[in-house]
């Protein structure tokens, strides 16, 4: 192996355990801060007031 191949080789490494871990925390913190649904409340209360105007 040359040098010019070692070097290269060395180049892409670094590039790669940069770049990976940068890759990886993104991917897992919009898994993460995906929030559960709650309840729409607007909804929830359009059909108690329609309940309400049927009595």
């Amino acid at each position: 192996m040359s040098f010019m191949d070692g070097l290269l080789l060395t180049l892409v490494n670094t590039v790669v355990c940069i770049t990976l871990p940068a890759v990886l925390s993104v991917v897992t913190t919009k898994n993460k801060t995906q929030k559960p649904s709650s309840p729409n409340i607007e909804s929830r209360e359009q059909e108690i007031s329609g309940v309400m105007d049927a009595v």
